[in-house]
């Protein structure tokens, strides 16, 4: 298997440039910490929060992160949902599923109450709102967005009883723009938004993945700097070269990866000089 051949050679732990990688290799940047405190404070009074920016440059992750820290949390009830293009029958059956209560897509009126209730109980026992956590969420449509902002408030909009992580591309941003969304957009309390890394964060993102991974030598210093420039500020591009540039090295049996693997690999697509 290749994981095996990958610790025999280099002494991995897990490949650290795979899309499946353990909870404990993610990396939590300070603009990562500092929205997770901001999401723990709005546990206590719930609201919506956004994350948003181009793909690949993690947002998805972010959402693993914060759920699980908040799983680990027994007052805490933190949830996701999985299908965000859902019709309202199936967006009610997701979530009496995730929630535990026996919904009957036939009654929307009673699965509306039952989950106001569920949510209404566990705040009284812990103090704190539930969260949902919804990745993808551009791909949802105004109806579920609308209904879910109604879903978490109570008292002529005056109690809120569910945390709502939103997380989706810009497209999430122009769904909020329209008309329709504005009651939503303005209960947005906090964001996170994902600009490209600079040279100097792809670096640092490349040498921290492989310490985590247990090699911290595994590239040469000249290959992780054409990482970070060949990348373009986009840490999905530039894992995803690593990964091809990795296993290619494990099949040759390679001790170490540089700049020459690169340079074979993609040679097409370096830019050639002009002849004089």
């Amino acid at each position: 298997m290749i994981q095996t051949k990958l610790h025999s050679l280099y002494g991995l732990k897990w490949n650290p440039f795979s899309g499946e990688l353990p909870i404990e290799a993610l990396i939590k940047t300070p603009k990562i910490n500092h929205f997770a405190w901001k999401i723990e404070n709005l546990v206590l009074d719930g609201g919506f929060a956004l994350i948003t920016g181009d793909s690949g440059l993690g947002k998805s992750t972010t959402c693993r992160l914060l759920h699980d820290k908040f799983n680990q949390i027994n007052e805490i009830k933190a949830v996701e949902f999985s299908r965000p293009q859902s019709g309202l029958t199936d967006f009610y059956r997701e979530l009496g599923l995730i929630f535990g209560i026996d919904l009957r897509s036939s009654n929307k009126y009673g699965g509306f109450q039952k989950l106001r209730e569920k949510w209404s109980e566990h705040i009284k026992k812990t103090l704190l709102r539930p969260i949902l956590f919804l990745d993808e969420a551009q791909e949802a449509p105004t109806s579920i967005l609308s209904e879910l902002r109604l879903l978490g408030s109570t008292r002529f909009d005056s109690k809120i009883i569910l945390t709502v992580v939103l997380c989706g591309d810009k497209r999430m941003l122009r769904k909020l723009d329209s008309e329709d969304l504005h009651p939503l957009e303005n209960r947005i309390r906090t964001r996170l938004i994902f600009e490209r890394y600079s040279r100097e964060e792809s670096i640092d993102l490349l040498h921290e993945a492989l310490e985590r991974a247990g090699n911290p030598t595994l590239m040469t210093k000249g290959l992780i700097e054409t990482l970070a420039d060949s990348s373009m500020g986009n840490p999905r591009t530039m894992m995803s070269i690593a990964q091809v540039l990795l296993l290619k090295a494990a099949e040759k049996e390679l001790k170490q990866i540089s700049e020459d693997l690169y340079i074979e690999m993609f040679s097409n697509e370096l830019p050639k000089k002009k002849k004089k």
